[in-house]
């Protein structure tokens, strides 16, 4: 959920994205035609927002990118700490108000970031696209997670945000703990399957898992995508036919998460637990696979004391798209500072250090990336983009969605409801939200 075309990827990107976005004629209130890209922060104060940790790639690139600002600017910038949870749940009424920061970043999807570019709570930043030339570097899917319609319809209209990273979803797991129950790297789903019971066996619990947040609807979607195809991703995302909530995809996808619970693949006590409380299982050694975000590659990077690798999902789709967007709000009171320091964030000395700090840069010096992790994050990354795998979340297609796909799987892991009543649920849950995105 959170949270791609790399230099180090660039060409690869722009032509293997899962869609390709085209600038249209909606309608929107564009940003200035005259954008100063030497703007004179003198005795001004750039208010920013972010939620990645600090131990993350993000924000390690973005710290230095800061320094420069303030290096060039003359402006002094103020960071705010907001929890993903804080700027998701509150950001409407926030933005609305004049406490609304200068830039922040932001989950992008119609849910989100395409339902605050609706409701007139972000600017559009055409011009600032063009006055800096992002859009030579920000295409393809990079761009369709970027520009939304009058609707809140990703892939067309004006651009409401940049991304400076990528991202996807990835299995990472305990080489040590693989090793040492004689298990190996599974290329297919039988024999991931195959994996889980030998460790469950050696009365080892193998996923490590968070109900409590995105993590378990991710695992969930992903199972769905290991049936699927471009068409149902795209009936899905992006409204271009009917969604069957009862299909074999979706049926296999809840049946397989309730089957790993009850043969103690997953732990019950999952429901309660917070994305970070995953992570913190897998780096303490207690479950020896995790399948989450390349969010998370910066950070094990410095948290985990044992032998850790990553490999894809056995599945020819998978999670992925864009990293979250940089966004201006519609209320910011230094709107050129806010386009300067995005600009500064997507310039390749930061973005080589995004990259060897682990996560996947979109305007990168290749050569400049030496990190061994980082080279097999991106190659992970280049795979799926080479094959077209890429398929969002799954709790984009409507703003309320992610909190019900939530509480649809805690009550799967609970077994307060079976997998067929979870199903239907979230169906008509899903409907209801995207008729009021669709209809008049």
């Amino acid at each position: 959920m959170r949270r791609k075309q790399l230099a180090v990827g660039a060409i690869v990107l722009a032509s293997a994205m899962l869609f390709t976005a085209c600038s249209g004629g909606s309608s929107g209130t564009s940003t200035s035609a005259a954008i100063n890209t030497n703007v004179d922060g003198k005795g001004k104060t750039l208010t920013m927002w972010h939620f990645e940790d600090m131990t993350a790639a993000t924000a390690i690139s973005w710290n230095e990118a800061i320094k420069v600002f303030e290096k060039e600017t003359g402006a002094k910038v103020k960071f705010e700490t907001k929890s993903f949870e804080q700027i998701r749940s509150t950001a409407s009424q926030v933005l609305n108000s004049d406490q609304a920061p200068d830039v922040m970043e932001y989950p992008k999807g119609n849910g989100t970031a395409g339902l605050l570019s609706s409701q007139g709570l972000l600017s559009n930043i055409d011009s600032a696209v063009k006055a800096y030339g992002w859009d030579k570097f920000i295409t393809g899917g990079l761009a369709t997670t970027a520009m939304y319609d009058p609707k809140g319809v990703m892939g067309s209209g004006h651009w409401y945000g940049v991304s400076d990273y990528g991202e996807f979803v990835q299995v990472y797991y305990n080489k040590d703990e693989f090793a040492k129950n004689n298990i190996a790297v599974p290329t297919t789903l039988d024999e991931f399957v195959a994996a889980l019971a030998k460790f469950k066996a050696a009365g080892i619990t193998p996923l490590a898992e968070a109900g409590g947040e995105y993590p378990l609807g991710q695992l969930m979607y992903q199972l769905a995508l290991s049936k699927a195809d471009r068409a149902w991703v795209d009936a899905y995302q992006l409204y271009k036919g009917k969604v069957d909530w009862q299909d074999a995809k979706w049926t296999f996808a809840a049946n397989t998460i309730k089957d790993w619970v009850d043969k103690g693949y997953i732990s019950k006590d999952a429901t309660a637990l917070k994305a970070q409380d995953m992570e913190n299982q897998f780096v303490a050694g207690t479950s020896p696979i995790m399948v989450s975000g390349s969010w998370w590659q910066g950070t094990l990077v410095s948290d985990a004391k044992f032998n850790w690798g990553t490999f894809l999902f056995p599945s020819n789709l998978a999670m992925g798209s864009g990293g979250n967007l940089w966004v201006v709000p519609i209320k910011s009171k230094n709107a050129d500072l806010a386009y300067k320091f995005i600009d500064i964030t997507l310039r390749p000395e930061i973005q080589n250090i995004l990259g060897n700090k682990g996560s996947i840069p979109v305007n990168a010096d290749p050569s400049a990336i030496t990190d061994a992790k980082s080279k097999e994050l991106i190659a992970n990354f280049t795979t799926l983009t080479k094959r077209d795998a890429l398929s969002f979340y799954p709790d984009w297609p409507t703003p309320t969605f992610y909190d019900q796909l939530v509480a649809g799987t805690q009550e799967l892991v609970n077994g307060t409801k079976s997998p067929t009543d979870v199903l239907k649920e979230l169906g008509t849950e899903y409907q209801t939200g995207v008729d009021a995105i669709t209809k008049p």
